[in-house]
């Protein structure tokens, strides 16, 4: 098989959320415990890192690998979803699995995957795990994919379980309410595995205290901790993963990490790990920024971010996925900026007709186009040299411009 004929065999033969939604979600650890038994445990053979939450895991665990790479450590880094390349989920100090990798595991496996009926997810997860055994990583940073207890990542016994705030997102597989979704988010709190929590949070601290005491797990809340470091990612919001990630690190005792790596891993997280789409500007005159932010939690720093921003006029490219909840997103958004509606190419993508619809309600008017691209080539012939162009909404609408 070529890499491209993989990639379109795990995409379109197995379920996977990001393109289904709720029909690719499994209810159980079952697959990916006996993928990893048929892998001879892969994941038992490096040291790992747990990284979970509503937003901000992404940036955190990108902090933490850097910091650690910093210190001179081989660090795996497993994230999802990837913005171009799927090689981008699994990486070992910022370099991507290689695509011939790839193609070796899913020959090597095919039978398998196929008899026991694996999700992509659970596919990749184990895909990861092997790659960082082959590859003798000293330590993984592990991101969760969703929720926490159930997820295919779950099966890690790390050195920190993190979980960085808790936000109404994928509501309808983890609960309607914040305590709901912090009580699956607390699946990865382990026995006597210290946690940190990015943002104490009055709905969600009592669920995270009551599990770590059951798994007399020491547990940190890392916004009660003031930090100084700066880093290279732009957005403001990154100040509370820049918290949680010193935080995180500073349990790591069996690890030495000095100072200094902590403030050069901070600072050269772009450089050490590739990491895309984190208020990421594109160009300078016309400003072109994206943002993979897409739940009201997250579009909230980063729309308070842009209206900071000089402009003449303000584009914004903007396109969601059907599970948002658009009546508490799309307020949030400036009435005075052009709109330029889309739909990612995804299924679970949101048709442009509603989203405009939708918007016109909030008083948000522009165009509708087939396409991201589209719509991004058409709000760059608008602009002018001293407007900002923002793209964003969803992680596939920043993806497909990147």
């Amino acid at each position: 098989m070529t890499y491209q004929q993989v990639l379109d065999w795990m995409f379109a033969q197995l379920p996977m959320y990001q393109r289904q939604g709720q029909t690719a979600l499994k209810k159980d650890l079952t697959n990916i415990v006996a993928l990893c038994e048929e892998l001879d445990n892969p994941q038992k053979k490096f040291k790992t890192i747990h990284v979970g939450g509503t937003n901000g895991k992404g940036s955190t665990s990108h902090m933490i690998a850097s910091i650690l790479q910093e210190a001179g450590y081989k660090v795996g880094l497993y994230t999802s979803p990837h913005l171009k390349n799927f090689t981008e989920r699994i990486r070992i100090n910022g370099e991507e699995m290689l695509k011939e990798s790839v193609v070796t595991f899913i020959e090597k496996n095919k039978i398998f995957l196929e008899k026991q009926g694996l999700s992509f997810f659970e596919m990749t997860v184990g895909m990861a795990f092997d790659e960082f055994a082959n590859q003798k990583v000293d330590v993984a940073v592990i991101e969760v994919g969703l929720g926490g207890r159930l997820d295919s990542t779950n099966i890690i016994i790390p050195e920190v379980s993190v979980i960085t705030n808790i936000g109404l997102d994928h509501t309808q597989f983890l609960g309607e309410t914040l305590s709901e979704i912090a009580f699956e988010k607390a699946g990865i709190i382990k026995e006597n595995v210290p946690v940190v929590i990015g943002e104490r949070q009055k709905e969600t601290e009592n669920v995270f205290n009551t599990k770590a005491e059951e798994c007399e797990a020491p547990i940190f809340f890392a916004s009660d901790k003031k930090q100084n470091y700066t880093t290279d990612l732009l957005g403001e919001y990154q100040k509370h993963n820049v918290t949680t990630a010193v935080i995180a690190t500073q349990q790591l005792k069996e690890f030495t990490i000095t100072e200094e790596n902590i403030k050069n891993g901070l600072l050269n997280v772009v450089k050490n790990t590739n990491l895309k789409g984190r208020w990421q500007v594109l160009q300078e005159y016309p400003k072109v920024i994206c943002d993979t932010a897409h739940n009201k939690e997250g579009l909230f720093y980063t729309l308070k971010q842009l209206k900071k921003e000089n402009y003449k006029q303000l584009h914004i490219v903007l396109g969601v996925v059907s599970d948002k909840y658009l009546n508490e997103i799309l307020p949030m958004f400036p009435e005075k900026a052009k709109y330029y509606f889309c739909k990612p190419n995804i299924p679970r993508g949101l048709s442009v007709d509603k989203l405009r619809e939708q918007a016109g309600v909030f008083d948000l008017f522009g165009e509708v186009f087939d396409s991201v691209n589209q719509a991004f080539e058409k709000s760059k012939v608008n602009a002018s040299k001293e407007d900002v162009i923002y793209v964003g909404g969803s992680t596939f609408v920043v993806a497909e411009i990147l």
